[in-house]
């Protein structure tokens, strides 16, 4: 139940995001945010703001462990749509955490990723992937290098 205690605390964050999903685009969107994130429910859950400054809009996500499965669940908000994005559920293994959700993205039902990977002290990183053929290749569409501040 500890695996995001890395997490805690306050972070300069380098997003870059595909102009485009699934589009076959190869143009990304490089812009700044700051994350902090805090423990919650003992250690058995956490949360973090992120604010994107230079567009306009900031997110949430809150994380829940469940003992019983030894899985995470993620879930994703911001302020532009205020709608709980469904779970995505997982776990670390090796130092790695992948946390995988079915959804849909303009209408295309996709397999959505994350992966957190590259944790130390005062590094790590973040991806988001879809997949339209149920997970056999992935399309990388926002990467978050993190770096505590």
């Amino acid at each position: 139940m500890n695996d995001f205690d890395f997490l805690i605390g306050t972070w300069n964050v380098t997003n870059r995001r595909l102009k485009e999903r699934l589009k076959g685009c190869t143009e990304w969107d490089e812009f700044p945010g700051v994350s902090t994130s805090k423990s919650i429910f003992g250690g058995t859950g956490n949360m973090d703001e992120i604010d994107f400054p230079t567009m306009g809009f900031s997110g949430l996500t809150l994380r829940l462990y469940d003992p019983e499965r030894e899985e995470w669940s993620l879930y994703w908000t911001s302020s532009r749509s205020s709608v709980i994005e469904p779970p995505v559920i997982g776990r670390f293994d090796g130092g790695v955490g992948e946390f995988y959700a079915d959804d849909t993205h303009q209408g295309i039902p996709v397999r959505v990723r994350y992966l957190w990977s590259g944790i130390t002290a005062t590094t790590c990183r973040w991806e988001q992937a879809f997949s339209t053929d149920g997970g056999r290749t992935w399309e990388t569409n926002w990467i978050m290098e993190h770096t505590r501040a």
